[in-house]
């Protein structure tokens, strides 16, 4: 892998219309710094801290040198507040060719110390679980729900689901976020099989490992994952502005590891190397 993920991205054919939901921080807001890079119109959506969601739009505005970005306080676990979202990118921008279901909940919504400390499942506080579950799954459907028959009437839409490796799906004292991911993995198989033919298509990207974002503690001292490492969101760019605006219908039901993602290589050569060649396999077991 290159060691510089931030490496400049080349436009995109078409700007396209394009919802990061969560995207104010971290993951997210390297996406969509991505995108607009790329000559794409994003809306950008968060629960949380309203003025760092609007800070963000305002930021990819001034780096676009015009308004390409939109900020909407909104929650992926609410109907109503992803059928909004979907109304206002129509109404900004007379489509919605991109959603990206990044937004979720993790583990500090159980404990405060779950790297260090496993949060076992019959400790785990009901409310938690509950809001992990929603933001994570539920949220994911609802959004795509919300935006996906604009996709098919139009005949073009590109879906990407954010997930997690699967050792996090299935890693003790990681329920239910390990679990949730996975559910949400299974969902993307299926959305994919629905849409085929449509012009809409379904992927799923990871980071590949911990990733040095809001939803790990902070215990006071450098970040870390599970497995003691910890990579940046911005190796999150490259593959996202391809999915998003290079990707052809025929890359439908796939999974990207974006660690695995070479900046240094052409874009399709790039792409099939971040391709999991297991994904058609899963074993959650």
């Amino acid at each position: 892998m290159s060691s510089d993920s931030r490496l400049q991205v080349p436009a995109a054919p078409v700007s396209r219309s394009i919802i990061v939901t969560g995207g104010g921080r971290g993951l997210g807001w390297e996406m969509a710094e991505a995108l607009v890079t790329a000559s794409h119109r994003v809306l950008i959506t968060g629960v949380r801290e309203p003025a760092e969601l609007e800070a963000a739009a305002v930021r990819l505005n001034k780096l676009a040198g015009e308004e390409r970005a939109l900020a909407m306080v909104a929650d992926v676990a609410n109907w109503s507040d992803c059928e909004a979202v979907a109304a206002r990118c129509l109404a900004a921008w007379g489509r919605i060719d991109g959603l990206v279901n990044n937004a979720g909940r993790g583990m500090l919504e159980i404990s405060g110390d779950f790297v260090r400390k496993p949060a076992l499942f019959w400790q785990a506080d009901p409310q938690g679980f509950r809001n992990i579950v929603d933001a994570n799954v539920t949220g994911a459907f609802l959004m795509a729900r919300a935006c996906v028959p604009a996709m098919v009437a139009q005949g073009f839409g590109r879906v990407v689901n954010i997930s997690t490796s699967r050792a996090t799906m299935v890693r003790t004292g990681y329920c239910p976020y390990g679990p949730s991911k996975a559910a949400l993995e299974a969902m993307s198989v299926v959305w994919a099989k629905d849409l085929q033919g449509t012009g809409v298509t379904v992927n799923v990207l990871l980071p590949g490992g911990a990733s040095d974002t809001r939803l790990l503690p902070d215990s006071g001292g450098p970040r870390r994952g599970a497995d003691g490492n910890l990579l940046p969101p911005s190796l999150m760019r490259a593959p996202i502005v391809w999915l998003m605006g290079h990707a052809g219908p025929e890359v439908n039901g796939e999974r990207y590891i974006a660690r695995q993602w070479r900046t240094d290589q052409p874009w399709d050569r790039a792409a099939a190397g971040a391709r999991d060649e297991r994904h058609e396999m899963p074993a959650v077991m």
